[in-house]
């Protein structure tokens, strides 16, 4: 899982996005194995079994610290949700993120997700899933702003 984290941070740095995960190595492995541990971590395998996706993903009532406060907007449903965070990819297969964000969805059908304002290319695939941008919200890895998404079967515009 490691090696598919670092295929993500070379992968982000040369699509404009070099600050998220690329100074600090994020995510570390003890938080990746703490994940393992908790049943928070999840793998996307392809037709031949291969691990070539992981992401973080878990659900319930207010969940997310870093959610609770939220600037230059608001969350669009308080139900319960779940909590998409470090999704990478190895490269080998087009539609990782797109699998993996669909498949929490149907877990739940009320997710919420963040990334740093130079990703781009997350930013257009949560778009595109029907994620609508509520805000700001800040993490306490680093002091860049995260733009906040929700995705709710309970809100409709």
């Amino acid at each position: 899982m490691m090696a598919i984290y670092a295929f993500a941070r070379e992968y982000m740095a040369r699509h404009g996005n070099p600050d998220q995960w690329g100074p600090t190595h994020w995510p570390p492995e003890t938080l990746i194995r703490k994940d393992i541990a908790e049943g928070n971590s999840y793998v996307c395998l392809n037709d031949a079994e291969k691990v070539i996706g992981t992401f973080f993903f878990v659900q319930g009532d207010n969940i997310e610290p870093t959610y609770r406060e939220i600037t230059d907007g608001a969350w669009l449903d308080n139900s319960p949700y779940g909590v998409v965070h470090r999704i990478a990819s190895d490269g080998s297969q087009k539609g990782v993120g797109t699998f993996c964000l669909n498949w929490a969805y149907a877990q739940c059908g009320h997710l919420r997700i963040d990334t740093h304002g130079d990703n781009t290319v997350m930013q257009h695939l949560v778009t595109r899933l029907g994620f609508i941008h509520c805000g700001t919200i800040h993490v306490e890895e680093d002091s860049a702003p995260r733009l906040a998404y929700e995705k709710s079967g309970k809100t409709t515009l």
